[in-house]
């Protein structure tokens, strides 16, 4: 009963981001926004929806382990697993606006995050002031949007058509978030009964399981916007979906919870920690000819099952644990940041050369 619960849950979740980023979609498009800040915004925003569902509904129940497991897993699974899958697909093109604005702004909110997060707690008043920072950030992002457009000849809302267009996207939207509200609560019900048979806490199963099933409206999205070729809005929405996740879902989570989120003492020592430097593992990839190759994106990817395997090797205290830490330590990370920064440099000189 708990597995189909779960399922059931997560059925309705990416029904209902798939429906509300569709019908949202429509109303951005009408509204004269660029296609990059509407993966970055509205499809972002909208495809992080069950996190935000999930994340008010733990707050209230005082399952505040899940909600902070839940963000800072997804941002990891975002970037590594989805980004990963998608170049393996095809080749992801990387906007300079993103690496001049967006992709420094997602580095910067995740080292506030463990900034404000030492203290093990994510006050209301924190919460508040993500928040406001999110309704500052998408607001300048729709206003440079909208001055950068072609405005619609005078007249055209009063097409009988886009009136038609408005009142269906807004029903969809609707629509979707319903569907979301009623799957947050199934969806997190079978997670946490998951967790206690497993014997996990509500941390771990917030990183793995409640990270990868809210995320599953981003690996659609991106993979059907790579299929697509519409690489750019693939890049966005995971970017977007992580500025999101920080200043949204915490911080509109930490304002429902009575008392914030509690932050345990091993997100702030490990996962935070790796929430940034996978931030910070953007810059050199994306800096690579503005492109993320197929073999960058074996790459993501294949840290993403390293992160995973000592998730699970941790929680259950297992032998292997020491010797993993160890080649992953002394060997694999090293020789990574030794290819990329050669990689790196290589592009720098290159670049030196055309110029």
């Amino acid at each position: 009963m708990t597995i189909i619960l779960f399922i059931s849950g997560l059925a309705l979740l990416i029904a209902g981001a798939e429906l509300l980023v569709r019908g949202a979609s429509g109303i951005a498009l009408n509204l004269r926004i660029s296609p990059l800040v509407v993966g970055l915004t509205v499809v972002a925003f909208g495809t992080s929806a069950p996190e935000l569902a999930v994340g008010i509904e733990s707050s209230l129940t005082g399952k505040e382990g899940i909600t902070f497991g839940t963000v800072v897993g997804s941002n990891i699974f975002n970037i590594l697993f989805i980004l990963g899958v998608s170049a393996i697909i095809l080749p992801l093109t990387v906007s300079k606006k993103l690496l001049r604005m967006d992709v420094p702004f997602m580095i910067a909110l995740s080292i506030l995050l463990l900034i404000l997060s030492m203290n093990g707690v994510l006050s209301r008043m924190e919460g508040i002031f993500l928040t406001a920072g999110l309704i500052i950030y998408t607001t300048f992002l729709i206003i440079q949007s909208r001055r950068q457009s072609v405005p619609d000849p005078v007249g055209v809302d009063d097409i009988p058509g886009k009136q038609k267009g408005w009142i269906l996207n807004t029903i969809m939207a609707v629509g979707g978030f319903g569907l979301l509200i009623a799957g947050s609560n199934w969806f997190l019900d079978g997670a946490v009964e998951i967790a206690r048979t497993l014997g996990l806490s509500e941390a771990i199963i917030g990183l793995t399981i409640v990270a990868a099933g809210t995320s599953m409206p981003e690996v659609v999205t991106s993979i059907m916007a790579a299929i697509r070729g519409e690489r750019e809005i693939a890049v966005g929405n995971v970017v977007g979906s992580n500025i999101f996740n920080i200043l949204g879902v915490l911080g509109i989570s930490a304002m429902f919870a009575s008392g914030g989120l509690d932050v345990s003492s091993s997100m702030i020592r490990f996962d935070l920690p790796v929430m940034i430097v996978v931030a910070l593992a953007c810059l050199p990839i994306f800096f690579t000819g503005g492109v993320i190759t197929r073999g960058e994106g074996v790459l993501l990817l294949g840290y993403y099952v390293a992160f995973t395997l000592y998730l699970i090797l941790a929680s259950s205290q297992h032998d292997a644990l020491p010797v993993f830490s160890t080649v992953m330590m002394w060997f694999v990370i090293p020789i990574t940041v030794v290819i990329m920064g050669i990689v790196v440099w290589q592009q720098f000189n290159s670049g030196r050369r055309s110029s």
